[in-house]
């Protein structure tokens, strides 16, 4: 179940028929569309609700305080009155609030378009004897909820409107279910939805929501690139229960020693969202225990230097490595494994090849207040113009949170030794090939006694071997 809330209000009804032609009886009409509309909402796991269910006559008033009854004077409501138009004309039309913009119901017009039906307009009406409020009692007095008023056509067109309500009625509502889940930026399982890029969105976070690979976003949108801009539409596919790679986890057996805690922090996800992943609500696991780990987490940030690889039927560590040049602790490192034993399913990640794990000749430092060149330089045994040439400054203002990269020969080598701190992504493996050393080499350095590394912990990296 997801936050979206739904009026659906069927027009008219009981001794009010509406308007009537051609074998069209407006409060039918309205009430079959609406039933239908709640049926897919239902399965779409949002909370609706209906005016009126049966043939029964409801006044304005009472209308009104059914729709504000359902989930209150919310502005977070959704309120669609369904109609039958009149007069001659022909398509479709939506009428929204004065309050509210014409989004929604630009986007309802176009899921009808799509569906077959020709549109005429979205627009506002204004009362005349006062033009600041609303023609319609529908927007007038439902409070701050959303509402939208949907002619869906002429009962008495010249054109095709007649034919297309009495055949096509189901689908015009399934085109009003989909505006308003992609106004929303929810899901439609087994379609291709639309998703509004905002801020602070990366392909990464918007995979994640949807439960789907950053690649299979670019894919589908034939981008080249990692960047995005706000306002931008994205183009999400959402895997059905029918498709053949809708399994979006891998299987962990817990193990003696695991905690919530640790295998979130290996598979780069917060405790929390393990628990809620798993419907858990203890902290506690018991050894043999089974916790699914959504694959789509272990992809961590996007980056262009490994492969994900899906453990097949009779594959091992050595055979995968094998088939790409790897040995298996190579693999083990680069992958934080605890053991050689895989699962069907599991995603190992392989390095596409070490010319692509850049070689650093420095170490990175972050600004903090009061922080100057001079001042950094003299940390490290550097000239603030040195530290100016190495990072193609034009002055020597900086920015608290500024990246520096400080070059490695330059350091002090009275400890023999650099600090490197811990980034999302990394691991021992990669943190190793950049600076020329194994993960094993890396944990004996340091002392560690496991392989797993926790963002803003620092490594010790020798200057020489």
């Amino acid at each position: 179940m997801n936050d979206l809330k739904v009026v659906i209000d069927a027009g008219h009804g009981g001794e009010d028929l509406g308007s009537s032609g051609n074998g069209i009886i407006e409060k039918d009409l309205t009430l079959a569309i609406s039933e239908y509309m709640y049926d897919l909402l239902k399965d779409k796991g949002v909370n609706v609700k209906m005016t009126r269910t049966t043939d029964e006559t409801v006044s304005p008033t009472e209308r009104v305080n059914r729709i504000l009854g359902a989930f209150g004077n919310n502005k977070d409501v959704i309120v669609v009155s369904n109609h039958i138009n009149a007069g001659g004309g022909d398509g479709a039309e939506v009428v929204y609030a004065l309050r509210n913009n014409n989004e929604l119901a630009n986007l309802i017009l176009d899921e009808l378009e799509k569906s077959g039906q020709n549109i005429r307009k979205a627009y506002q009406r204004r009362l005349p004897s006062d033009t600041s409020k609303d023609y319609y009692f529908i927007h007038r007095d439902t409070g701050v909820t959303e509402p939208v008023l949907i002619e869906y056509g002429f009962l008495d067109s010249t054109g095709d409107d007649v034919n297309q309500l009495k055949n096509d009625y189901k689908k015009y509502a399934e085109a009003v279910v989909n505006a308003i889940l992609e106004y929303k930026n929810i899901a439609v399982p087994g379609t291709s939805d639309y998703y509004i890029v905002k801020s602070g969105d990366s392909l990464w976070s918007i995979a994640k929501k949807y439960g789907i690979t950053v690649n299979e976003l670019k894919n589908a949108n034939n981008l080249t690139t990692n960047t995005l801009s706000i306002g931008q539409r994205l183009k999400i596919h959402v895997k059905s229960s029918t498709d053949t790679d809708q399994k979006h986890y891998i299987n962990y057996t817990v193990k003696s020693g695991d905690s919530l805690y640790s295998i979130a922090q290996k598979n780069n996800l917060t405790v929390q969202e393990l628990k809620n992943y798993n419907n858990l609500t203890s902290d506690v696991l018991q050894i043999g225990q089974t916790i699914r780990i959504p694959i789509v987490a272990n992809e961590q940030l996007p980056t262009d230097n490994y492969i994900d690889y899906i453990v097949k039927s009779g594959d091992s560590l050595y055979s995968i490595g094998k088939k790409y040049g790897f040995t298996v602790q190579e693999l083990i490192d680069y992958n934080n494994l605890d053991n050689t034993v895989l699962s069907i399913g599991q995603v190992i990640k392989i390095p596409k090849s070490s010319s692509n794990l850049e070689q650093v000749n420095y170490i990175t430092y972050t600004v903090k207040p009061n922080d100057s060149l001079y001042s950094i330089g003299k940390q490290y045994g550097v000239s603030a113009q040195q530290l100016k040439d190495y990072n193609n400054l034009s002055s020597n203002l900086l920015d608290i949170g500024q990246t520096l990269k400080i070059p490695i020969s330059a350091t002090n080598s009275q400890n023999n030794y650099i600090e490197y701190n811990v980034k999302s992504g990394d691991n021992l493996y990669t943190i190793g090939r950049r600076y020329g050393y194994t993960a094993q080499e890396l944990m004996n350095y340091n002392n560690l006694k496991s392989n797993l590394l926790s963002i803003g912990q620092t490594i010790k990296i020798p200057l020489s071997k």
